[in-house]
């Protein structure tokens, strides 16, 4: 009999596969909070017990293949899975370690974790390198929590740290709901990383029914659009799902969608030299997000090999920005991290893969 990954169960799923119920707890805050390798380092778990998970069990369902660091401190993961297919992650530093006048820590370092819930992706967003590779399949809920898991682990982050989390890897979330949902219950769960769903971002292509459905779940957590254009013509050319689910249907969703008074919907608008990075679409986008909670977050394209896209002017993004600003529209630009590494989804993945059939 095939052994099931631990990681796959929720704790009150796990509370009644293991009895007494009561273990489950303590076998959560061993993978969780101490970031053991193994059922056998679990010391306050009974040997028969012990015997039994390993029995019917495995613990880690990946392996770090390749880690590539940025001057500016981001890292790139190449996960290999049980499989041998491989995806990425990137864990990107957004504020630094700061003290005070006397030396005193006033902050530690804030990370963003960008996790994956695909391998490939089915989209096929004409921008991004994931989906020229294809879609192989869904992540399972493990090797979507382990990569969070696996990445404090490596880089020293201490469990009582928490991090942000992001659903904008490979792949399309909301494609595999089921158990991006069931990760984030786990991510949540104080006796496991103890991450709220606050500080989870479910960012989406834009799959209107899907969005719905997330809704009605009502996780608690925060919601990004992948949006990139404001018409259906462009949109169509960046991103064939608009065929299915266009600007409208998607901005419907959005309004139904339960934000936390102190929260906004976000809205990535990947900018594109003189394809999207005018005024004229600065106007559209702010009549289109009339009536919305909104913050845009303005993207710089990161160019790659194969692409017929191009990095757009920085004084043209900053007049993006002041126009949105100065017409209520809440508006950041992001800060281009990985510039130096394979940083944009699918690179070192694409890298490797024609490196080892060469």
């Amino acid at each position: 009999m095939s052994k099931i990954n631990i990681l796959d169960y929720t704790k009150d799923e796990l509370s009644q596969k293991i009895k007494p119920s009561f273990r489950a707890k303590q076998i959560y805050e061993w993978i969780y909070k101490q970031y053991v390798n193994s059922f056998d380092e679990m010391k306050n778990i009974p040997k028969d017990l012990k015997k039994e998970l390993n029995e019917k069990y495995n613990l880690m369902p990946l392996k770090i293949a390749t880690v590539e660091e940025s001057r500016d401190g981001s890292k790139k993961y190449l996960f290999v899975l049980d499989d041998g297919l491989t995806m990425e992650s990137v864990l990107l530093p957004m504020k630094k370690e700061q003290h005070d006048k006397e030396g005193n820590l006033k902050h530690h370092t804030r990370y963003t974790i960008c996790i994956s819930s695909q391998v490939g992706c089915k989209i096929g967003c004409s921008f991004c390198l994931t989906g020229k590779s294809g879609f192989f399949r869904n992540l399972t809920t493990s090797e979507i929590t382990s990569q969070v898991l696996m990445i404090k682990k490596d880089n020293g982050i201490a469990q009582n740290r928490r991090v942000n989390i992001v659903f904008m890897g490979m792949g399309e979330p909301l494609d595999n709901l089921e158990n991006v949902q069931k990760a984030v219950k786990i991510f949540s769960d104080p006796s496991g990383l103890a991450i709220g769903p606050r500080r989870q971002t479910i960012s989406t292509s834009g799959l209107s029914s899907q969005i719905k459905k997330l809704a009605k779940m009502d996780l608690g957590v925060l919601l990004a659009i992948s949006l990139h254009a404001v018409d259906d013509v462009l949109r169509e050319e960046l991103m064939p799902i608009n065929k299915a689910y266009n600007i409208e249907s998607i901005i419907n969703a959005v309004k139904e969608f339960p934000i936390d008074a102190r929260k906004r919907v976000m809205f990535e608008y990947l900018v594109i030299k003189d394809l999207n990075d005018d005024l004229k679409s600065a106007k559209k986008l702010v009549k289109l997000l009339n009536g919305i909670k909104a913050k845009v977050n303005l993207i710089f394209f990161n160019p790659h090999i194969g692409s017929d896209y191009q990095r757009p002017e920085t004084k043209d993004v900053l007049a993006f920005q002041d126009y949105l600003l100065k017409h209520g529209v809440l508006c950041t630009i992001r800060e281009s991290k990985g510039l130096d590494i394979s940083a944009a989804c699918g690179q070192l993945k694409d890298r490797k893969e024609k490196n080892e059939h060469n």
